[in-house]
């Protein structure tokens, strides 16, 4: 490695859900959006970041948990859920290594989801012990991982704005939260959608926060002009550093038509023998209705349309990881190598991705992340992995612009979240959330219990109602019922509540059978929207 380098790469991955919490029920579907994450995603990056560390690799990598994330990582009926889901993937599999004995090829992936899922169970429960957040604390505490946080549910700050108590209570709580799991203070945020506004900017300040990561437009079209594009960060005029994402290496990863994820030798996302198998076997695997889905036991790359596929290949696949690796170290060492020669300051390339890109979406992410780091880490190159915080320590000279209003939308800016098919959630939570600074200024630092105990549950209706997942979800027309009840219960309850606390009049039990449901938060003191 050489010690004098010319630039940085900082990888960013936002690891974000929305709150799905059923006690009421085992049938939502919508709770395995966490459980694949867990064995798709999340031990994935554990288990590769344990590796590089056992082989005494000095790797840097910059991570947002979501606070929504957290309390479900911490949640000990989703923990018990989680191990229930991976016996019956297990159960599953086992089935498979029988049915599949009439073809070699496919035996040995039914065999491979077999000991895919069986080391799941062991990771979870032996190695972390249920606890996911005390396995990336470690690699923060040890100087290779960065962890920053999010607003409190992913809410949109350029819409939400109408009323900044409801900004600076997102922003509020996502620094406590980040405090509660991590025992220290954030230096860094990721926006919600990369949502960009100035007027957040005082309420970051407020709470601690250094600096953002933003959409390249955020940065190019920031006033005035920056020097260096997005290869270096600016600093608004309220002291909030801002980081752009890189335009050419977010295409080689992100692109559907030429990006990583697409090449042959992968892993086929949509195939999948929850679809595929025969009904009546498969059945007990399938959702209480019988509805098919997937399973996340697939055994096709990506190779002709959908139906006429050749079977995945472990090797080839792994040959694919080792050449893009060694492709996007070849085009940020040419890149770097060319901005160094017109910059005063070294530059960064900032690669910010959605985490659940990395082994849900495209499956061998995790291991290409673990070969890039080991070659950015082995080979001679002029670059090192950073992390935004080490870069504004190291260059704390950082030029002054006011970043554009902005998000990583489609278009650049709010359209995803505001349009004809979900604009009509807007006029209730702008409501809701002026309703939740009069009821701060009606109670204050209230202290008879039962009406403590209902104010802070309308802010955390208020907080459930206000994640942007929703309006999204809608936008894309992907459980879109779903989606449309969780916004309708949360400003219901909200609203029920909020009748109830202003006649003095509050249902205990309903109190009580919503608090259950929407347990997040369980430290929030209603008063952060005064």
């Amino acid at each position: 490695m050489n010690n004098k380098e010319k630039g940085y790469v900082s990888f960013v991955l936002h690891a974000h859900l929305p709150f799905v919490h059923h006690p009421e029920s085992e049938n939502y579907l919508e709770e395995e959006w966490l459980f694949e994450a867990i064995s798709e995603t999340y031990i994935p990056l554990l288990t590769n970041f344990t590796k590089l560390e056992q082989e005494g690799v000095d790797f840097r990598i910059t991570m947002s948990i979501t606070p929504p994330l957290l309390n479900m990582l911490d949640n000990k009926l989703l923990q018990k859920r989680y191990i229930k889901y991976l016996k019956k993937h297990i159960e599953l599999a086992k089935k498979e290594t029988k049915r599949t004995t009439y073809d070699k090829r496919l035996n040995e992936l039914s065999f491979y989801y077999l000991n895919r899922y069986s080391n799941d169970l062991h990771v979870f429960k032996d190695i972390y012990f249920c606890n996911l957040i005390e396995g990336f604390k470690h690699f923060q505490d040890i100087g290779l991982l960065e962890i920053i946080t999010c607003g409190a549910t992913h809410g949109y700050f350029p819409i939400l704005y109408v009323n900044e108590n409801t900004i600076k209570a997102q922003i509020a709580i996502g620094v406590q939260t980040y405090e509660k799991y991590f025992k220290k203070k954030p230096r860094g945020i990721w926006l919600p959608e990369c949502g960009y506004i100035p007027e957040a900017d005082k309420y970051l300040k407020e709470f601690g926060i250094e600096y953002i990561i933003t959409e390249s437009h955020g940065i190019l079209y920031a006033n005035p002009t920056p020097v260096y594009g997005t290869y270096a960060p600016i600093v608004s005029p309220n002291g909030i550093v801002a980081f752009g994402r890189d335009i050419e290496s977010s295409r080689q990863v992100w692109s559907s038509i030429n990006g990583y994820p697409g090449d042959f030798n992968y892993r086929e996302f949509y195939r999948d023998i929850g679809y595929d198998a025969d009904y009546d076997y498969i059945k007990p695997y399938l959702t209480y209705n019988g509805v098919r889905v997937p399973t996340g036991i697939k055994y096709y790359r990506i190779t002709g349309d959908t139906t006429n596929k050749d079977y995945y290949n472990q090797t080839w696949a792994l040959d694919s990881v080792y050449k893009q690796a060694g492709h996007f170290f070849d085009s940020r060492q040419n890149q770097i190598t060319n901005l160094a020669n017109f910059m005063d300051i070294p530059p960064i390339i900032l690669c910010p991705y959605d985490a659940e890109l990395y082994g849900h979406w495209w499956y061998e992410g995790p291991d290409w992340l673990y070969v890039l780091f080991k070659k950015i880490y082995y080979d001679k190159c002029d670059f090192k992995l950073i992390t935004p915080s080490e870069y504004i320590d190291l260059y704390p000279s950082i030029q002054a612009s006011t970043p554009c209003r902005s998000s990583w939308g489609a278009n650049g800016y709010s359209g995803v979240w505001l349009n004809e098919t979900n604009d009509y959630v807007h006029r209730h939570l702008h409501v809701a959330g002026d309703r939740m600074v009069e009821l701060t200024h009606l109670y204050p630092n209230e202290t008879k219990r039962i009406r403590k105990l209902a104010l802070n549950q309308c802010a955390r209706e208020l907080l459930l109602a206000q994640s942007s997942d929703w309006l999204f979800i809608i936008t894309n027309g992907t459980m879109v019922d779903y989606a449309k009840k969780r916004i309708k219960d949360h400003i219901g309850r909200f609203t029920k509540l909020y009748e109830q606390i202003k006649l003095d009049n509050i249902d205990e039990e309903f109190l009580k059978d919503i608090y259950k449901k929407d347990s997040i938060f369980p430290e929030i003191d209603y008063m952060i929207y005064y």
